[in-house]
């Protein structure tokens, strides 16, 4: 069985998310569920507390659900949770991932965006957990994407060998290019990255992560999707 969450504000390209849930289940029982995340409320009244608990969506936000719900019932294998989180921890994230068997994470490119801090919090704390995390591109189509630029981390220990025996178990990505990074620094190789994109018609990146603490920052920087314009599969080192 393979389980999907996607953190989610009901965006329209929540929609792609589901679909590359979907295609990642290859045929697979799947659980998809999509997580709502917020602010705990701030009252001592719990009459008050259970009224701003209601998970409350807009007209078009409902229309994008629907339009979910539709997409996982055209299939006969993955079945769509929706799950409302007030208030977010370390251990309230790890929990959840417990709580679903999550295989991975997929984060919609409009959630990157997201300027509140418990969704800029939910990103770094994803970073964190083992399981794989795919960070999607705008315009995403899961069904084109077959080639891939493994970009290591300058100090990570994993070999290009391990990575792709784990990708031909649980992606259909071949690797054909490589390159590092040091510590989420990809300015150095950003130009090799787009000369490789170009000459190997590169459709992936695929990048690996270590632990390390969770630092809100004051100035938000974007991700290597964002100055990229691909999906990202970022892939944690003890796992693979």
């Amino acid at each position: 069985m393979k389980n999907f969450l996607i953190p989610t504000t009901l965006a329209p390209d929540t929609i792609a998310a589901v679909n590359a849930a979907i295609y990642q289940s290859k045929n697979a029982d799947s659980e998809i569920v999509l997580l709502f995340v917020r602010e705990s409320p701030d009252t001592y009244s719990a009459s008050q507390f259970l009224r701003e608990m209601r998970m409350q969506i807009s007209a078009n936000q409902e229309n994008i659900l629907e339009n979910c719900r539709a997409l996982v019932n055209t299939t006969t294998n993955c079945k769509l949770k929706i799950h409302n989180q007030c208030g977010l921890s370390t251990l309230i994230f790890k929990g959840l991932i417990e709580l679903y068997a999550v295989n991975l994470i997929i984060f919609p490119n409009s959630y990157q965006k997201e300027s509140k801090k418990i969704n800029q919090y939910l990103l770094q704390l994803a970073t964190k957990q083992r399981c794989p995390i795919l960070h999607l591109n705008v315009d995403h189509n899961a069904e084109t994407c077959s080639k891939a630029l493994f970009i290591k981390e300058n100090n990570g220990k994993i070999t290009l060998e391990s990575v792709q025996n784990f990708l031909n178990d649980n992606f259909p990505l071949e690797i054909v290019s490589q390159t590092t990074h040091q510590n989420g620094h990809y300015e150095d190789a950003i130009p090799y990255i787009n000369e490789a994109i170009s000459k190997y018609k590169i459709d992936m990146l695929v990048q690996t992560r270590m632990n390390q603490k969770v630092k809100f920052k004051k100035n938000k920087s974007d991700d290597l999707n964002q100055k990229i314009g691909l999906p990202v599969l970022s892939l944690y080192e003890e796992l693979v």
